[in-house]
């Protein structure tokens, strides 16, 4: 395997780490909650290491994989607007 290649690899594994990470950090956040909860860090986690396993796809040339990246990418997308947009609305409510 060339260097190059082991950049690539490790590109993947750790995109893949990150994205699996993020259900380590939604269950700790529910444990620390006491009710099943998803933090916002799971979809900054879940954005990063979508968009890694994107580039990692792309290099592959794997059609694939990059087609069920984009779409994933498109929902952590949104759902990190509307929690941003709820925590915005909460503290304009707040200060009125």
């Amino acid at each position: 395997m060339g260097t190059s290649s082991s950049y690539w690899l490790v590109l993947g594994l750790i995109g893949q780490g990150i994205f699996t990470g993020r259900f380590l950090l939604q269950w700790l956040y529910s444990e620390y909650k006491r009710r099943s909860a998803v933090p916002i860090s799971f979809w900054y986690a879940s954005i990063v290491g979508g968009v890694m396993l994107l580039i990692y796809a792309i290099h592959k040339q794997d059609p694939v994989f990059m087609t069920g990246s984009v779409g994933g990418l498109a929902i952590y997308m949104r759902n990190l607007l509307l929690r941003l947009r709820q925590a915005r609305d909460t503290t304009q409510s707040s200060s009125n």
